[in-house]
């Protein structure tokens, strides 16, 4: 958890912000955007969605810029937890950061979700700061806007039950809860289920991961996505990490990120 040198009040300084991103390049550049703004103060940054429910509950910024795609709690796992009844914390206005602009960015547009997209536009910016302005101005409740995000976010899960794989020459379609897992190689994805392995159509795991139910499939590791219900076995590993036995035909052994392993233990309580 980053926290950001508080400079000497301004009365220009009127919008308090925090920057979420787990790579410190995207902050780094997002800062330095920001700071051609003098009404716009950063207060704190953070890498994931733990620190950012941390730092949101200690200084109740008006925004927060959120990267959409992290590891441990994810940008929209973050919401969740901050729509929680026993979450306490006064709820600001959300900036989603995304490098992928299909599925989630339909989503921000549907409920009026402001967004940016990677690398970010310096005029693109200047608008969602605009917009932010006109939110503050006038009474809003962001968590109503957020609540019906999620909802949206749920209806579209549902309806994505079909995924298209490439193997054999042939397109073949299979459900995704059928999905074991997803792993990336050399920009290529690679979908595995009990009866087909075979190319994926989406471009990158956070596209794919976004179509998906959260509740279900889960990121254990930068270059794999995998189905909760179809681990077989979890193997201890060195220095206190794990890897992951499917159900596939191979067994395949996955490994869990050090930044996951918590997630593990809460998932399968270890």
């Amino acid at each position: 958890m980053k926290e950001t040198p508080k400079s000497e009040p301004t009365a220009a300084a009127t919008i308090s912000a925090i920057l979420v991103d787990d790579e410190p390049l995207a902050r780094q550049e997002l800062a330095f955007l920001l700071r051609g703004h003098p009404d716009v103060q950063i207060v704190a940054e953070g890498r994931n969605g733990v620190e950012a429910y941390q730092l949101i509950r200690e200084h109740q910024p008006d925004v927060v810029f959120l990267d959409v795609a992290m590891p441990g709690l994810d940008g929209l796992g973050l919401v969740r937890k901050l729509l929680d009844k026993k979450s306490k914390v006064k709820i600001p206005h959300m900036v989603f950061a995304t490098a992928y602009d299909q599925y989630a960015v339909q989503a921000f547009e549907l409920n009026a979700i402001d967004y940016l997209l990677k690398p970010v536009d310096k005029a693109r910016l200047a608008q969602s700061l605009q917009r932010v302005r006109r939110l503050l101005e006038t009474p809003s409740n962001p968590a109503e806007t957020l609540e019906e995000l999620l909802r949206t976010l749920r209806a579209r899960q549902t309806q994505q039950t079909k995924l298209l794989i490439r193997a054999n020459n042939r397109l073949l379609l299979t459900d995704a809860h059928d999905l074991i897992f997803a792993s990336i190689e050399g920009g290529l994805i690679t979908l595995v289920t009990k009866d087909i392995e075979g190319e994926s159509n989406y471009r990158t795991i956070e596209e794919l991961q976004s179509n998906l139910d959260p509740d279900i499939f889960w990121r254990a590791h930068r270059s794999y996505l995998v189905n909760v219900n179809h681990i077989k076995e979890v193997v201890p590993w060195f220095k206190s990490s794990y890897q992951l036995r499917m159900a596939d035909r191979k067994n395949t052994e996955i490994p869990v990120s050090r930044a996951q392993t918590r997630r593990l233990r809460e998932l399968l309580k270890l």
